[in-house]
């Protein structure tokens, strides 16, 4: 964590290649409006030269009135400069974060689903909101002060050195020696934001599992357990909180100490001056004012810098993830049956999650179109890891999987997943409506076969009964229904995709037996006409099936018929004589 803390990666530049280029037009809208600000506001301390020098000491009451109306239109142009340039920038700006958040989205729906294995969802969460919403107030800040407050210092350093070189040389002696330690406050705000952030990741991710398992801290009476933990969590990142705080606001003292230093060099000097007739009253005053108008935008300037730091923290994690990439892939000369039947053949196939954890060890088997295989077999026994290998969620070690002949890398991705559809015993629903839920993912479809699908998964009568029908909003990950009503749609879903080939990972495990003579009658009228393997842990789920291998340790250790198995009098049988006894159930 230290090396990515003080490692300086490009990233200011990186934001600017490939997300500030496509808005350069706008953003040279925004300079020109930039510059009309900074020319007003140098416009200002310049006309007070010839007011002191000239307008009062010839009483002459024209030029009043012609250098009150340059001061006006100064005023008028730099409020509406001012407008189209924040305007403007800020519109830059947000469309800057709108990409980069639809851009961390979108490749994020693109990594293998073994990134999201290995990450905490509450920890995605924040950089996709925590990180991003710091980034947006660090870039609205930065765009619209970096090139305003530049310009606008840059002319009026401009007048002071046009109107004494010697006292701005003073002046600029001074402020300089400001921003060393400026530089090197914001390499210490870049370190505590990015610590603030992980801290507030951790939270999040605590959240997430801590609502997600309410019912389990409920249960096992753990209230205050919880409070507890998260008030510790909260000590700490309002520590580091407070932390940044303290160290973005070490610019004021050191900035306003040297202003002060720098404005009471230049009076004594200037005043001295004057006082000797060697430079008029118009003339310093000039100088005065452009100086003092300047210390503002070198304020703002140098609390750029933490702002800047605090954004740079953020988008180095951000970038961490558009940096990870995806290792399953589309091949580049990607082929696919002409016609898919849904024949799978596993030849040899190992596969291990870790190097030193083997998950499976010579898988090979074949599933003929239309037929039924089952997979049974102890927990941890490679059951799912097969499934989990036919859409490519995950691809093999050695050995090779092909669908209809075709090895399933040499697919091209979406191809091979319209092939396959999958019903799991963890339920994925949306907090969409009952017939969003259904047609997820689904094309050219009308109501009638909404309807029939809903019928044929035995959903149709409970979707009538609820309070808005097909429209009701299920909510998040089906909270309003049942274990079996969300196990319902997911069968209609997968009869409304019409793939070749079903995917059943323990389909019914977690049903009670009423639900589940339900569900499988669902299941049988699914499986018609399509390739299946399903994984069961109750063996009187896959009895009907057309091959039973029992795996165990990553190997297949046995496979036939239901009766072919009970007459081998192996582990199948031990295993269907102890759930008949309701032992192992």
């Amino acid at each position: 964590m230290a090396e990515k803390q003080t490692l300086q990666k490009p990233l200011a530049k990186r934001l600017v290649h490939e997300h500030l280029a496509p808005y350069k037009l706008r953003f040279g809208q925004a300079c020109f409006f930039m510059l009309l600000t900074a020319l007003s506001t140098a416009a200002l301390p310049f006309l007070l030269q010839p007011v002191f020098d000239d307008v009062f000491t010839t009483n002459n009451p024209q030029l009043l009135v012609m250098f009150c109306a340059a001061v006006l239109a100064a005023f008028v142009i730099k409020g509406f400069a001012s407008y189209g340039e924040t305007v403007t920038m800020t519109r830059i700006g947000q469309s800057i974060i709108s990409d980069i958040q639809n851009r961390v989205f979108r490749h994020l729906m693109s990594l293998d689903l073994e990134y999201f294995h290995k990450r905490n969802s509450g920890e995605l969460l924040s950089r996709f909101t925590n990180d991003i919403t710091l980034m947006r107030n660090s870039v609205a800040n930065t765009i619209v002060g970096i090139g305003r407050d530049s310009f606008t210092l840059t002319f009026l350093i401009g007048v002071m050195f046009y109107r004494d070189w010697f006292l701005a040389c003073l002046s600029f002696f001074i402020f300089p020696a400001a921003f060393l330690p400026i530089i090197r406050i914001g390499k210490r705000m870049r370190k505590v934001t990015f610590n603030a952030q992980e801290e507030i990741a951790k939270f999040t991710k605590q959240l997430t599992q801590i609502f997600q398992g309410i019912r389990v801290i409920k249960a096992y009476s753990t209230e205050n357990y919880e409070a507890n933990r998260a008030q510790i969590q909260i000590e700490k990142i309002y520590k580091l909180v407070v932390k940044t705080s303290r160290v973005r606001s070490l610019s004021h003292p050191i900035i306003e100490s040297m202003g002060g230093v720098a404005i009471i060099s230049v009076i004594a000097y200037g005043g001295w001056q004057v006082m000797h007739h060697n430079r008029t009253t118009g003339e310093f005053i000039s100088f005065i004012a452009a100086l003092i108008l300047a210390y503002e935008p070198l304020k703002r300037l140098s609390n750029l810098n933490a702002s800047l730091q605090e954004g740079l923290a953020a988008a180095d994690r951000v970038f961490e993830i558009i940096d990870t990439d995806s290792t399953i892939l589309s091949p580049v000369n990607a082929k696919h049956p002409e016609k898919a039947e849904g024949c799978i053949e596993y030849k040899n196939v190992h596969f291990a999650y870790e190097p030193n954890k083997k998950a499976l060890l010579g898988i090979s088997f074949k599933a003929e179109s239309g037929k039924c295989v089952a997979l049974v077999g102890a927990s941890g026994a490679g059951k799912s890891t097969i499934i989990n290998l036919i859409p490519r969620f995950y691809d093999v070690n050695a050995g090779e999987i092909a669908i209809d002949g075709v090895n399933v890398r040499d697919c091209e991705l979406t191809y091979l997943r319209k092939q396959i559809a999958l019903v799991s015993q963890e339920i994925a629903l949306f907090d969409l409506s009952v017939i969003e839920n259904i047609t997820y993912g689904c094309q050219n479809f009308s109501l009638e076969d909404v309807y029939n699908v809903a019928k044929s998964a035995a959903a149709h009568d409970f979707i009538e009964k609820l309070p808005q029908g097909y429209d009701t909003i299920v909510g998040e990950n089906g909270v309003s229904l049942s274990g079996g009503q969300r196990q319902r749609l997911a069968i209609a879903r997968a009869m409304l995709k019409k793939a070749p080939i079903l995917l059943l990972d323990e389909a019914t495990s977690a049903l009670d037996t009423d639900s589940e003579r339900h569900i499988q009658s669902a299941l049988k009228k699914l499986m018609v006409g399509r390739t299946t393997i399903m994984v069961a842990h109750r063996l009187s789920t896959v009895i009907d099936a057309d091959h039973i291998y029992v795996l165990d340790n990553g190997k297949i250790i046995e496979s036939g018929s239901h009766q072919e198995l009970l007459q081998l009098g192996k582990q199948y049988a031990h295993l269907w004589s102890r759930q008949a006894q309701g032992l192992d159930s």
